[in-house]
Formats: structure tokens, C-alpha cells, sequence
């Protein structure tokens, strides 16, 4: 799930890391003209924080309407494959990139004299917010940052405390990973109410949790992604596994869209929203 998660796409949901390749940030930048994403989640907040005209190029992953939160509002953005040469000779003022799979491609870029921002996954939801004013400056438009972390912090007010009791919670992605119990989507699962399940399990850090070890020590709910409800590979086979539907029934799941919480940014007020409702129709 989320960057916010940490899932394996990003662990919403891996430490964060806001590394600036050129000078300091100390106040908003001159606003660059051609930027180039070549992450997923760099995508999102470049369409929500920048002008479309600024930029040059998105990852192709932004078109994956299974995995891309804005595929609708990318429609008509090029997109780039993610080869430095490629974005070498696009002619980028800035290029946006991740901390996974990407690190080559960064450093040649800028030995090469480009402007590289790296942004990785959110480690918490404060990180997350600064990484938020980071790229709004850098792109030149502080007060969207503010504006997005706003919606964020509304989101937060309106859904503390909404659950009573304490119940565990299990953060569960396929191929049997367990986030930390300080990751991003385990603090907001703290701040509505829940108490995380990983040290029940022994994993206070995260890791694999073995399918028997859950069954015998089961949490009171599971937090799943969307495509949970069917088997489509040997990661995913186990969430229908007749012992854990047993252990954990199908109406103590709850089910967030996996595009909400691969990353945390623009789908983040609607991660927490549409998590805020699974909890009102199952958590009794």
C-alpha cells in the first residue's frame, strides 16, 4: 500500500530521503520550465503542485489507472521510459526522481550538470509534509504545498480517535510483508484508534509474517489493498487462503485502494477518507 503504506512498492507504507543535488532550499525557487519525473509518486505531486506547462515529461507509470492515482488528470502529459540518455537530451531543467531502481540514472544525470531532486518513500506523515514543501518550492509554488498539507491536516482532524476500544490491526501486503510499526500508514492507523499487530507477531520492525503465525495469533482486523479479494499470484494467494478467511473473516478486513496508498502526496486526504469509511461500515 501506501508510500504511506510502505508496501513494496514504496516501504505509505522504507526511509525517506530528500536529497538536493544542487544548493539549498531556503525559500521558493525560480519556477522551472521543463521538468521530468521519473517516479510514479514524483508524478503526482508534480501534476498537483506544478503548472502543466512546466512540465516535460511524467513516468509511464502514470498512465496505469490500477496504480496511478492522477492517470485521468496525466492524460495528454508526455511521457518519458526512464533512461537517462533519454532525459539527457530532453533538455530538462529539473529532473524528479526516487530512491528505488533510480539511483543510476540520477547520478549520471547529474554528472552530467542537470538539477536532480531524489524523493523517497515518507518515513512519516510530518516527513511527508516537509517532503510536500520541498518539491512545491523547487517547482516554484510554495503555496500549493501549504495548500495540499492542509487538506492533509483536515483530513487528519476530522478522523482522530474515530475508533473505541483499541482493536489490533494488521498492515498485510502480498507476499506476506508486514510494514513497521512506525511507518506512515501505522501511525495513521494509531491516530484513528487502532493498536498495531506487529508485535503480537514478533515483526515490531516489519518483515515476513508467516501464515500460520497469524492464524495462531490473529489481529481483531487486516488492512488490505483492493485486489485482496482474489488469488492472481502466488503473493496474493494467501489473503484468500481458507485459514486466514477463517482466522480473519471477510467483514474484519478492511479494503483501501492500492492507487491511494502506493504514495503519499496528492491521494493521501483520500487514502485517510476512504480508510475512514471501511472503519465506519465494519469497525463496531
Amino acid at each position: 500500500m501506501l508510500q504511506l503504506r510502505l508496501s513494496r512498492f514504496s516501504r505509505w507504507m522504507l526511509p525517506i530521503c530528500i536529497a538536493f543535488l544542487w544548493g539549498s532550499v531556503a525559500g521558493a525557487q525560480p519556477r522551472p520550465q521543463r521538468v521530468v519525473s521519473l517516479n510514479l509518486c514524483t508524478d503526482e505531486m508534480l501534476l498537483t503542485l506544478a503548472d502543466r506547462d512546466q512540465i516535460a515529461s511524467l513516468s509511464f507509470l502514470i498512465k496505469d489507472p490500477s496504480i496511478s492515482f492522477m492517470a485521468e488528470q496525466a492524460q495528454g502529459v508526455p511521457v518519458n521510459d526512464g533512461r537517462a540518455e533519454t532525459i539527457l537530451f530532453s533538455g530538462p531543467e529539473l529532473v524528479l526522481s526516487g530512491t528505488y531502481g533510480q539511483q543510476g540514472q540520477a547520478a549520471l544525470l547529474k554528472a552530467q550538470g542537470l538539477k536532480v531532486l531524489t524523493l523517497g518513500p515518507w518515513t512519516s506523515l510530518n516527513e511527508g509534509q516537509e517532503q510536500i514543501r520541498t518539491m512545491a518550492r523547487a517547482l516554484g509554488h510554495p503555496e500549493r504545498g501549504e495548500a495540499l498539507i492542509a487538506r492533509i491536516d483536515t483530513a487528519l482532524q476530522r478522523t482522530k480517535n474515530i475508533v473505541q476500544g483499541k482493536p489490533s490491526i494488521l498492515v498485510y501486503d502480498r507476499g506476506s510483508w508486514v510494514s513497521s510499526t512506525d511507518s506512515p500508514m501505522n501511525e495513521l492507523l494509531i491516530h484513528m484508534g487502532f493498536k498495531p499487530h506487529q508485535e503480537a507477531l514478533g515483526l515490531p520492525h516489519g518483515g515476513m509474517a508467516r501464515l500460520e503465525t497469524i492464524v495462531t495469533t490473529p489481529p481483531d482486523f487486516l488492512l488490505l489493498d483492493d485486489d485482496s479479494d482474489k488469488a492472481v499470484d502466488n503473493g496474493t494467494a494467501l489473503f484468500v487462503h481458507p485459514a486466514l478467511v477463517n482466522a480473519v473473516p471477510l467483514e474484519r478486513r478492511l479494503v483501501v485502494p492500492r492507487k491511494l496508498t502506493i504514495c503519499g502526496g496528492p491521494s493521501t486526504p483520500e487514502a485517510i477518507d476512504a480508510l475512514a469509511a471501511e472503519i465506519r461500515a465494519k469497525v463496531r
